[in-house]
């Protein structure tokens, strides 16, 4: 292989690994992760714990976001451990910012449905900042017990 194609194909390489690392740093995960846990009877002394954790994955360039959640159940009886399920993904939701620049974010959900969910299984809040401008957005989704969530967004204003 020649010195010319030695060098190109270098340069090529490292390129990729560029433009890979890049990438890698658009999508940032946000620093508030919950963990809920609730624990059910079943006829027959068998006990079941259900858990379920979340967390959000944010491109801090286009302000796209995904909420991702992980759940974990377990059936056991007194002497073992009969059936451990375990489910979860991530869903794209849509652009907090209409045009893309440098953003932060975090997020944080309410518990489980009890005594803050009024319709549903909660919701959640989602705050997004342009850190390249005084610009900031909270966003509220909640479920409106009839199939479909609702979600509304608001730039704050600076006094």
């Amino acid at each position: 292989m020649s010195h010319v194609n030695k060098i190109c194909l270098g340069f090529a390489l490292s390129l990729l690994t560029l433009v890979s690392i890049a990438r890698a740093d658009e999508f940032k995960l946000s620093n508030n992760q919950r963990i809920s846990c609730s624990r059910g009877l079943s006829a027959g002394k068998l006990n079941t714990a259900t858990c379920k954790s979340y967390a959000y994955l944010f491109n801090v360039k286009t302000s796209e976001y995904f909420r991702c959640q992980v759940t974990l159940a377990l059936t056991r009886d007194n002497k073992e451990v009969i059936n451990v399920q375990t489910d979860g993904g991530c869903t794209k939701k849509q652009r907090i910012f209409d045009t893309d620049s440098t953003y932060a974010f975090d997020a944080t959900e309410t518990e489980p449905p009890n005594t803050n969910s009024f319709f549903g299984p909660g919701g959640y809040s989602v705050w997004a900042a342009d850190t390249t401008a005084q610009k900031i957005r909270g966003c509220i989704t909640i479920s409106s017990g009839l199939g479909s969530d609702i979600s509304k967004c608001l730039d704050m204003t600076f006094q």
